[in-house]
This record gives C-alpha cells, sequence and structure tokens, in this order.
C-alpha cells in the first residue's frame, strides 16, 4: 500500500509552535492535505506523550490513531554543535525510557530538547531500543548536520538509517554529493502550527506492507520511498545566503569577504545552495537506481494568497482553500491530480496559478537568511535576486 507520510513536524510543547498543535487539530487537517500517516513530533515529553495516549486509540506495532489519522512516535532531538536529529521511535513505552535516559535539562520544559550528546552517542542510544534515526534538515545553516560536518560519517561515525533533506533543498540538490547515494532522502514538513500551507508541506509516498513500526522501518530501512514531495528549494528560507537582519540575499563569495556581515550591521547566514555547493562532488546529481522521483510542491494556501493579494491566515484565503478542498477532497489532490478545467468551475481566479505552478512558469523570490520564499504571479519580479553589497 501506497501512504503519504510526514515524519517531522511538533506539538504544543515545542517552542515557536502554535498553541492549536493537538492531536485534535493535526488528525483532521492532515486528512484534508491529503496525508495517511502522521509523525506526533516532541516524543520525548512526557506531557505531550500523556496527551497523545488520552488523545489517540492504540491499534498495536507502535501505532496511535485518532479521527481516521494514524500517527508514529517522532522526535526531534538537539544534540552537540546544536545538530538537529529526527528520530522515529517503536511505542510510548520506549519513548519514556529514553526520554529518562537522555541527559537534558529542558526535556520537561521544551518539545524538541537540548543534550550534549553527540551523533555518535544518539545513535548508539536509540539503537539500543530499535528506533530509526537521521540528521534533521541536513543542510541548513543553523542546525543542521553539514553546517558543522563536511561528512556524514564524521558525525555519526556508523551509518544512519536516513537523510532528511529540509525545506531548502531537495534531491537534485543532495545527489549532488556522492556519499549520500545509499541513503534514502526523507521530505517532511517540520510544521509548527496546523494551517494548510505548514502541516504536510512537504511529504514522503512511502510503500507499507500495512501500517505499523515494523512496515515503516523495513520500508526505510529497504529504501522503498517511492516519492518526495517538497516544496521548490528557493522556497525555503535558508536557500540563498542572505541577512538575518535585513534579509538582503548576498553573494556568498562578497560574504566571506567581509567576514559574513551585512552592511546594515546584521549577520549574514550561508544558504543550502551555497553550503552543497562546498560539499559537492558532482555538478550535476547522479541519482542512484532506487532513488524515486521529486515533485515539487507549493502550498495551495500561499498560491490563493498571491492571487488574491491577501495575507494567507485571513478569512479569504481560507474560505477559498476550503471551497476547493470541499470538492475535491485533499490538498494533494488539487495541486496535483485535478483538471485545471475543473479547478476553474470552482475558481477561476486560481485556475491559472495553479496552472502556472505546474509547468513551472511561476515566478518565486528565492528566501533566505531567516525568509521564506515568495511567490509571484501576473506580477512583475523584484528588480534583483541576488545583491553584491556596498561595503564601506
Amino acid at each position: 500500500m501506497l501512504v503519504n507520510a510526514d515524519f517531522h513536524i511538533h506539538s504544543c510543547f515545542s517552542m515557536a509552535s502554535s498553541k492549536d498543535m493537538l492531536i485534535k487539530n493535526m488528525a483532521p487537517k492532515s486528512k484534508l492535505k491529503g496525508l495517511q500517516l502522521l509523525g506526533t513530533g516532541d516524543a520525548f515529553h512526557p506531557g505531550w506523550l500523556d496527551i497523545i495516549e488520552e488523545s489517540t486509540d492504540y491499534v498495536g506495532d507502535g501505532i496511535y490513531s485518532a479521527d481516521g489519522m494514524d500517527f508514529v512516535l517522532t522526535t526531534e532531538v538537539e544534540g552537540k554543535n546544536k545538530i538537529h536529529h529526527v528520530i522515529i521511535i517503536p511505542n510510548i513505552e520506549i519513548a519514556r525510557e529514553l526520554s529518562d535516559k537522555l541527559p537534558s535539562k529542558n526535556k520537561n520544559n521544551d518539545g524538541r530538547p537540548k543534550t550534549q550528546l553527540g551523533g555518535v552517542e544518539l545513535l548508539e542510544l536509540v539503537k539500543e531500543y530499535d528506533c530509526l534515526i537521521g540528521p534533521a534538515h541536513a543542510f541548513t545553516p543553523w542546525t543542521g548536520m553539514y553546517k558543522s560536518y563536511d561528512s556524514i560519517y564524521d558525525c555519526y561515525e556508523k551509518k544512519p538509517d536516513f537523510v532528511e533533506l529540509g525545506l531548502s533543498a531537495d534531491t537534485f540538490m543532495a545527489d549532488t554529493v556522492s556519499e549520500l547515494k545509499d541513503f534514502p532522502f526523507l521530505t517532511n514538513s517540520d510544521a509548527h502550527s496546523p494551517w494548510p500551507h505548514r502541516l504536510g508541506r512537504e511529504f514522503n509516498q512511502i510503500e507499507l506492507k500495512d501500517i505499523s513500526y515494523s512496515s515503516i522501518k523495513h520500508a526505510i530501512k529497504h529504501r522503498n520511498i517511492k516519492a518526495n514531495y517538497g516544496l521548490f528549494p528557493n522556497l525555503g528560507k535558508y536557500h540563498m545566503t542572505a541577512c538575518t537582519k535585513c534579509f538582503k540575499l548576498i553573494d556568498p563569495i562578497v560574504a566571506k569577504e567581509n567576514k559574513m556581515k551585512c552592511s546594515c550591521g546584521g549577520r549574514i547566514k550561508k544558504g543550502v545552495d551555497f553550503r552543497i555547493s562546498e560539499i559537492a562532488d558532482f555538478k550535476e546529481p547522479k541519482h542512484p537506481s532506487f532513488r524515486p522521483p521529486y515533485v515539487h510542491l507549493m502550498p495551495l494556501a500561499e498560491l490563493i494568497s498571491t492571487v488574491y493579494d491577501k495575507g494567507v491566515t485571513t478569512k479569504t484565503v481560507q474560505g477559498k482553500w476550503q471551497n476547493l478542498i470541499d470538492v475535491f477532497s485533499t490538498e494533494i489532490d488539487v495541486l496535483i491530480n485535478v483538471s485545471i478545467e475543473d479547478i476553474a468551475k470552482v475558481d477561476s481566479d486560481i485556475a491559472p496559478a495553479i496552472e502556472a505552478f505546474r509547468n513551472g512558469t511561476i515566478e518565486v523570490v528565492p528566501g533566505g537568511g531567516g525568509k521564506y520564499g515568495e511567490i509571484l504571479f501576473d506580477r512583475k519580479p523584484k528588480e534583483e535576486k541576488v545583491v553584491t553589497l556596498d561595503f564601506f
């Protein structure tokens, strides 16, 4: 069976997460997105585990169900050097035991615990409990594994189970790095709210014998990811090298020459695009034979927001989004499967934007420095996308 799964999200207990990130909100929103399997996120937080137990029915082999949505226990941990790791966990009992064993001062306060354990120690710890582990958003400049290491084996020594690409990278970028040729890639939303432009904005189409932890483990181990769905990387907020204060996009060579300081006084952050170019072994991607297709997405609500020039969380945009979902069932179907003619019958203004997204003619101002890229439709693009700074 083919299952759409988003493994990496956060609960209401994580910093900068919405208080609405609860099972009762995640489940119905995930169904409308077109997902069948969702990670719980934050599974080392005792309070969140209590809520999971109270809000779901345990259906066996690591799967917890609510409102027609199946959940598997997952968490993100911030380890040594502020590197983030994604862990997929067999059941709540193991999650509680691992939480007790994890040396962390904030695990009762923050859904994403911090520890001084490095990748080697974390891998060894969770493997004792049959967990899966890999780097979260592996290339991002603040907390990605490759911001500190030139090789994944320098971080873990042994081979982790997967590599999560993150919102600012895709398969075409990652497959220029030769050491990743044997790894399955995961694409997850890292959602901090249940808004439709966040939850499920990246997901994996995975082949499972059934929805169970054992099947998930088997599929990842045997690289049975059948498709990765994710943002166009230039929509990611760390895709390009940019200032974290004024968000001006900077030529990375100029940035390095000026010691990563912007003329506005802000700090420049190296973009994922440039970081991958530093560690790449090939100019063009070399996809291994098992690598599935990567299907680029744009959140439907953001497309609607662009068309109507309204905020993405406004009643106008959310109402238009809901109208389409009411007719066509899921956002994934609207974005990918439903004919443009049928979409036009529901909303003739949105249909051309979806068509432009599908044929790759929609304009994007790239993101960087912590600011997401901007979708432009039927408007003139901004004058410059990369600028050279005027230093003193």
